[in-house]
């Protein structure tokens, strides 16, 4: 298994391949999912405020696969649907081409092409969505194990999106976890902060 960018959702049809970039490559969140889980992972505590200075480094795949499993042990267990998720996907296109009675043989032989040249590229995109839910787990796991109670972060980077995506999964725990993004002005510009209410 590798992490590596490979872009949007793609869009295939019988005319080619294009991509919906309104579902972009989790990749993308990987590098800032990283950095909150290094700033975020020291356990329980009874400290309320921690300071952590963000590197702007951008790590290689091979490096957040490293992190991850830090931060995530079980990571090779949890990636492994990614193989029947690939399949599902893949599958549930093949149907909709056979089932579709609006284009020709021709345009249904082009369209199945065009979906098993993309096979790698859906088995990359899954495997890298599942990565980032993986890291989204384990910092709120973090956030629940420290009781953090509000986490503030430069508007840069992508740490607003992983955060926003963070409130979801926090409140589907089995121990449920309320968050509330807010955006305010500090002497360096803007911040935003995540402020958390453990239950």
């Amino acid at each position: 298994m590798q992490l590596k960018y490979v872009g949007a959702m793609p869009v295939v049809s019988q005319n080619g391949v294009g991509f919906d970039h309104t579902k972009p490559d989790k990749y993308t969140f990987l590098n800032a999912a990283i950095e909150l889980l290094e700033a975020l992972s020291f356990g329980a505590t009874t400290t309320t405020k921690h300071l952590y200075n963000v590197t702007g480094r951008e790590y290689e795949g091979d490096e957040l696969l490293s992190l991850l499993k830090k931060f995530y042990p079980d990571l090779d267990a949890a990636l492994s649907s990614r193989d029947e998720k690939c399949n599902h996907l893949v599958e549930g296109l093949i149907t909709r081409v056979h089932e579709n009675t609006n284009i020709n043989e021709d345009e249904k032989v082009a369209w199945l092409n065009n979906i098993e040249l993309m096979n790698e590229y859906y088995h990359q995109f899954i495997t890298n969505e599942e990565a980032y839910q993986c890291a989204l787990e384990a910092l709120g796991q973090e956030i629940h194990d420290a009781r953090i109670t509000e986490v503030a972060f430069p508007l840069f980077r992508n740490y607003g999106l992983v955060l926003h995506d963070l409130d979801y999964v926090m409140q589907n725990r089995k121990s449920p976890i309320d968050s509330k993004l807010t955006i305010e002005t500090g002497n360096e510009g803007l911040i935003g902060k995540l402020i958390i209410t453990h239950r």
